[in-house]
Formats: C-alpha cells, sequence, structure tokens
C-alpha cells in the first residue's frame, strides 16, 4: 500500500467523512488518494485560508475534528489564519500538508540561515508550532501510523486544538505494510480524581447555599465537552440566575426562566448587572477574555467568589481575572460530579428565588432592541431592528453563523436564541472572512439542512471566492450581507479616539465596495436586497427559500453598537475603561446605582 492510501484510509477509519482541500503539486499523492477513498468525501475551496475555517465551522456543528488538506509552500501558508482561530477557539482539527521531497528539504543539508532549498518549500512546521497541539514531519515513512494517532489523539483530547502532519512528496508515494507499522499509546492525562472532584463539588455546593446572590457564567467549554444535556439539568437542579458568555449564548434560550443576560463589553446590561452584583460566580467552560471581561478586569464580579472551572490550567494561572476556587476539570466531568452531588444531598431550588426575580427583572426591564431602533432611515434598516425580526422568523433548528463586527456583535446582543438553535462566531481570531468559509462547513456537516451566515460586506470580501463553492455545491446557505457601507468597529473606534476622522474604513476614506447583489448574481445565486421600511414581508418571503441565496441587507451606517463599555484615553495616552456595569450609552447615577445590590 501506498502511504498517501493510508492516510486516506487512517481518516475514514477514524470517523473522517469530509475533507476540505485545495489541491497542489506538492500533495499530489495525498490529493490522488483521497480522491479514490469512496468513503471520504472532498469539498475543494478556492482558497487555503477558507479550508481551514470552513475545517472549524464543520467541526462545531459535527462534534467531530475537521480535516484539511493543503500543498506545500504557499498551500500551507494560506491555511495559517484558520488555523489560528481553531487553536484560539479549541476546535480540534487535523491538517495534513504535502512538503517537497526530503532530499530537498532544509533540513537535508543542514546549513544555517538558508531561506529555502526545495521548490516552493517553506518550513511550516517552524511557523505551526506555536498555534497547534502537535506538529510533525513524516520523515521516516515507518512512523505515519504513529504520528497520525498522535496527532488525532492530541486533537480531541484535554483541552482541544489543531494538529499538523506535513509529509513530504517522496514520504506519500513510499510503499509501506499497514501491519508493520507502530501506534501511538498516550500516556493517561492529569486530571482531579472522582474522589476529589467530588469534594470541591460539595464544597461548591455549600458555597453556593450560603451565597446570597449565587449566579452561572457559562462559556463554550459546555459544548467542547459535549456537555449541553448535563449541564440544562444541573442548572435546573440549582435554579440560580444564569448568564451566557461569549459565543456561548446558544447554550440557553432567551426566553428560559433561569436566562438572565449576556454580560462583556458588548453585551447587554442585564447580564452585567447579574454578573456584577454576584456574591458567588461559578464560571464553567468560559476562559474570560477581554471582551468578556473588560481591560478593567480587576473591576469583574468584584464581589464576588469566584469558582473558576476550566480544563486548561494556564487558563487559571492565568494575570487578568484570578479565581478564589480554580477547579481544573473537564466540564462534562465536573458538571456529571455535581449533579450527582446535587441528587445526594436536600437542596432547595427555591433558595434564591428572589435574587432570580431580580435578575430577571433586568432582562424585561433592559432590552437591547429599543423602539428608536424599528424606525427606518430612508431605505436603510436599522441593524438592531433587522436582527430582531430575523432571529423572531428563525426555525428550531437553524444554524447561525457569524462573521465579525456587526455580524458578530449585534446578532450576539439582540438575537433571541430558541432551543435547538446553534449560533457562534470565533472570538479568539475574530477574523475578517470567517463567515462564508464556516458557514460551508456548517452546511456540509448538516447534510441539506439550511444554514443562516450573517456576513459584514467588508468580511464578505476577504473570501468571496467561496461564493463559487457555495454555488457549485448548491449548499442551503441563506447569506445575508450586512451592508453598511465600511468597517463599523473601525469607524466607531476612529470616532472615539480620533476626532471622527475616517481612513480606510468606509468609501469615502478609501474603503469601497461593489453592488453585492450583481456581484452574487455574477457567481450564479439568486440574489435580492433587502431595504426599509417595509422589510419584515420581504425577510419572511427570503426565510421560505431552499436553495442557496445571497441577501444584500442595506442597513443604517450611523448606528453603532449598544449597549457597549465606552473606554476614554487620557493626557499621557493610556486607555481607562469603566466597569462592566457602567455601559454606553450612560444611565444616570441614580439609575445605575438603583440597579447596584453591593456598594463598592
Amino acid at each position: 500500500m501506498k502511504l498517501a492510501e493510508y492516510v486516506a484510509n487512517f481518516l475514514v477509519e477514524h470517523g473522517a467523512r469530509h475533507i476540505f482541500l485545495v489541491t497542489g503539486g506538492g500533495a499530489m499523492h495525498l490529493n490522488d488518494a483521497i480522491g479514490q477513498e469512496k468513503r471520504l468525501h472532498y469539498v475543494c475551496c478556492h482558497h487555503e485560508q477558507a479550508c481551514a475555517m470552513a475545517a472549524e465551522g464543520y467541526a462545531r456543528v459535527a462534534g467531530t475534528p475537521g480535516f484539511v488538506c493543503v500543498t506545500t509552500g504557499p498551500g500551507g501558508i494560506n491555511a495559517l489564519n484558520g488555523v489560528f482561530g481553531a487553536w484560539t477557539d479549541s476546535i480540534p482539527m487535523l491538517i495534513i500538508s504535502g512538503q517537497v521531497k526530503r532530499e530537498t528539504c532544509m533540513g537535508a543539508c543542514r546549513i544555517e540561515s538558508l531561506r529555502q532549498l526545495g521548490d516552493q518549500e517553506a518550513d511550516i512546521l517552524g511557523m505551526v508550532r506555536g498555534i497547534t497541539k502537535y506538529a510533525a514531519m513524516v520523515e521516516d515513512p515507518e512512523t505515519i501510523r504513529y504520528h497520525l494517532e498522535k496527532a488525532l489523539h492530541l486533537a480531541v483530547s484535554g483541552r482541544p486544538g489543531p494538529c499538523w502532519i506535513d509529509i513530504p512528496l517522496d514520504v506519500q508515494a513510499s510503499p509501506i505494510a499497514p501491519e508493520s507499522l507502530v501506534g501511538y499509546s498516550p500516556e493517561p492525562e492529569p486530571a482531579l480524581a472522582g474522589e476529589s472532584l467530588e469534594a470541591v463539588c460539595d464544597d461548591i455546593l455549600v458555597r453556593l447555599a450560603e451565597a446570597k446572590r449565587p449566579a452561572v457564567l457559562v462559556g463554550t467549554g459546555i459544548h467542547l465537552a459535549g456537555a449541553e444535556a448535563v449541564f440544562d439539568r444541573v442548572i435546573r437542579l440549582l435554579g440560580i440566575p444564569v448568564a451566557t458568555a461569549w459565543t456561548a449564548h446558544d447554550l440557553m434560550d432567551s426566553g428560559d426562566a433561569l436566562y438572565c443576560g449576556r454580560p462583556g463589553t458588548i453585551g447587554d446590561r442585564a447580564g452585567n448587572f447579574t454578573v456584577q452584583n454576584a456574591d458567588m460566580l461559578l464560571v464553567i467552560g468560559s476562559r474570560l477574555n477581554i471582551r468578556q471581561v473588560s481591560y478593567n478586569w480587576s473591576s469583574f464580579a468584584r464581589a464576588a467568589f469566584k469558582i473558576i472551572v476550566d480544563i486548561d490550567p494556564c487558563e487559571l494561572d492565568k494575570p487578568t481575572v484570578q479565581p478564589d476556587l480554580p477547579v481544573q476539570a473537564d466540564a462534562a466531568a465536573f458538571l456529571e460530579t455535581l449533579e450527582r452531588r446535587l441528587h445526594a444531598r436536600a437542596w432547595a431550588v427555591s433558595t434564591h428565588a428572589d435574587w432570580l426575580a431580580w435578575c430577571r427583572e433586568r432582562v424585561d426591564r433592559y432590552p437591547v432592541v429599543l423602539p428608536r431602533h424599528r424606525q427606518a432611515v430612508g431605505n436603510r434598516i436599522n441593524p438592531y431592528h433587522f436582527i430582531e425580526a430575523l432571529f423572531d422568523r428563525l426555525r428550531d433548528d437553524d444554524v447561525i453563523v457569524c462573521g465579525n463586527g456587526s455580524a458578530c456583535v449585534i446578532p450576539f446582543q439582540a438575537g433571541r436564541i430558541k432551543k435547538g438553535q446553534r449560533m457562534f462566531a470565533n472570538s479568539g481570531c475574530a477574523s475578517m472572512g470567517y463567515d462564508l468559509p464556516a458557514a460551508i462547513g456548517a452546511a456540509v456537516a448538516r447534510g441539506g439542512k439550511r444554514v443562516i451566515c450573517l456576513a459584514g460586506d467588508g468580511s464578505l470580501l476577504m473570501n468571496v471566492q467561496e461564493l463559487q463553492t457555495m454555488a457549485g455545491l448548491s449548499l442551503p446557505i441563506i447569506l445575508f450581507v450586512l451592508n453598511n457601507d465600511g468597517y463599523l468597529s473601525i469607524k466607531q473606534t476612529q470616532d472615539a479616539f480620533f476626532q471622527g476622522r475616517h481612513m480606510g474604513s468606509d468609501p469615502q476614506s478609501g474603503v469601497t465596495f461593489p453592488d453585492f447583489t450583481r456581484l452574487g448574481q455574477g457567481f450564479g445565486l439568486d440574489s435580492r436586497n433587502l431595504k426599509g421600511p417595509d422589510f419584515l414581508g420581504d425577510l419572511e418571503t427570503i426565510l421560505e427559500s431552499t436553495s442557496a441565496l445571497l441577501v444584500n441587507v442595506l442597513l443604517d451606517p450611523a448606528q453603532g453598537f449598544e449597549p457597549k463599555l465606552s473606554s476614554r484615553q487620557l493626557e499621557d495616552g493610556r486607555i481607562v475603561s469603566p466597569c462592566l456595569e457602567d455601559m454606553h450609552p450612560f444611565l444616570s447615577q441614580d439609575e445605575l446605582q438603583a440597579n447596584m445590590c453591593i456598594t463598592n
């Protein structure tokens, strides 16, 4: 058997059903073997960055690793942005790259500082080691099983993430005897023993019972651990307020009796009032990034005893929010143990009913979408009104893939989630160009069920070539292009810090945009405009579509993000941020204080 054939067979035997790729000479044996393996369906993108982003979206929806194959040199380098996004967001992925043959690899001649030896050669491992859990070149064909097994094991174990295997061209073509190959034996992973975790959970339950204002903040680690069901059972048993962290809003129906908001720098007031007033905060599966806790992290949940559950000890040790009780554990193992301990004791759900009612009242009192948002400006739609109307009309089983800027912030603030829906964006990298490729991956994973994609006008152009992938594969994606004439996030920054001097953020300052409906039509896509003030009927018609569709949504470019944390720059250049509860547009001091249970 040729080694490349072994690779394709290995992937299938270990659960791969799809692989995203751009063919190339440096991966020609891998390409041929993948094409010949009928159990493995390959998806051809038009840029390697899109391959990695598609694999990332695929993994989120399928619950299995995403697989990517690229060629040497520019092929591997192009994929790096998508791989970095998988690294920051803990998404399991296996990238297999072709490489020049061994004798023309720089490592073969041992000349220090040699920039290149083989044709299109790049030291791809040197570039990816900092953004992968494992990266290795297969120099000896007899080690292929070891490297593949190790990479796949590490990709899904502990804190998941991407792994990279680089295979020189001559190694791809090498004959091997599969039965003689040596495999990989993983070492036992350190984790809290069952008894230790039970003791920790007992301690937590005692603290929860004694607390006056306990709350749960839950993150994407619940999805990564496949712990959605046990999470739902545990919060019912606890009966305390639950807030959802960035990229985890789909864990709770927005109408749930325990749902108490979406805290963060661009979250909502209710979520921030819940977290900031808590005297005990149980954080499960959220790495509490800056967008979640702000640059003023010392004021985050400042009155709360903070218990942080995370599988990665580095997240528990980082110098921002310090846990009072760190718990290194897998979210599923922790929740399953907590559930058992809850059943073992007489837990009174009604103990914190008044506090829960107080938090729920803030959800009702401070909605994100206000009456003024529902007013059209000429033929332009307010983005908050659009997102409200869209989410009200989505199905219970829809998957919503968000880009960045308005396409992420506004749905994450204002999109009302129904139980059964998925909504995600890439958080750590948050790259422009993520939306459409990730939606393609999600659509492939869903096997014919529709995907809603929210893309910014600027972001779509970063991977606009993937409109052909969407059209060519007839993927049931409804792509809403949020057209606000530029980079809204950048314009807001320039307005806040540079007296409104725009540079490279809108057509007047150098960034121009095409006619998106004509662009979509050029790719053979059904393409339409959606504009105000009477857009609701057209939106309902659009959502009846069963085929690929591009919708150019004409939005009010003057509408910024709100509410949000508003930082200011001091005379010495330092930028300072207020506490999370003090969001812009600012409440009066009397109203703000009336919503605070703490005094510091």
